[in-house]
């Protein structure tokens, strides 16, 4: 009975000390969940329950020790936090300020990556390489941009600010600020070259189709070239 007890006390020791860490370090995860996920009801059910925080805790800490050149146990910590989570972040992957990986499952963050603030990653999401070339070989995420469920960015290619990757999109090539790119490959989309309005736009429900949007020019030429040939034959009826 004793025994259980200090097991029940060590517990929620730990619950404690988990918490208090989580919600004094890391902040700006918490507040990201808080104004991304409608489902989020408060601090206490995003430091237990949310894997992503749980992964970037992981992430944070080997990261430090990736820099300081310590050995071996930064892979090892990614890798718990890759069995534990889903979510697999290399330590010498650089993240800004605000990262929100929503649900996580299936995420992957290459060793040269470098996120920006604000950004937005759903289960699925692979930042990687396109092979085994050494260097910076993943690509660089600007600030305030949102990657759909499956998609992929792969290389070393600059995605811009402000830009939302539809779901299952696969990207190879740079992409300009304030767009949109869906499709695979990944075709762009501008926006008219302005922000979004509300800022970070989660909303993947109605992203433009540029190859539907190009049909739908050249069905219009058609129609409008069809209709000035039907009346020139009504006029050349009407002359004769």
């Amino acid at each position: 009975m004793t025994c259980l007890l200090n097991v029940v006390i060590g517990i929620i020791t730990f619950a404690i000390l988990f918490y208090v860490f989580v919600r004094i370090f890391y902040k700006d995860a918490i507040k990201a969940a808080m104004e991304r996920d409608p489902a989020a009801t408060g601090p206490a059910e995003i430091i237990f329950t949310y894997s992503g925080v749980h992964a970037l805790v992981f992430y944070k800490i080997a990261h430090i020790l990736k820099k300081m050149a310590v050995p071996f146990i930064p892979r090892f910590i990614s890798q718990f936090a890759k069995w534990l989570t889903g979510i697999e972040i290399h330590p010498g992957a650089q993240i800004g300020k605000g990262l929100f990986i929503d649900h996580g499952m299936g995420v992957v963050i290459g060793e040269t990556t470098i996120v920006g603030e604000n950004v937005t990653l759903f289960q699925g999401v692979t930042l990687g390489g396109t092979g085994k070339e050494k260097g910076k070989r993943h690509p660089t995420i600007g600030n305030n941009v949102v990657i759909g469920t499956g998609a992929k960015v792969l290389g070393n290619i600059t995605i811009g600010n402000n830009v939302n990757v539809g779901a299952n999109a696969v990207v190879l090539r740079e992409v300009p600020d304030d767009s949109t790119v869906v499709g695979v490959p990944g075709r762009v989309a501008k926006k008219r070259g302005k922000r979004l309005p509300g800022g970070i736009n989660l909303d993947h429900s109605a992203l433009p189709d540029p190859l539907t949007q190009a049909l739908e020019r050249l069905q219009h030429e058609i129609d409008h070239i069809e209709a000035e040939i039907a009346d020139y034959h009504e006029s050349g009826e009407k002359h004769k």
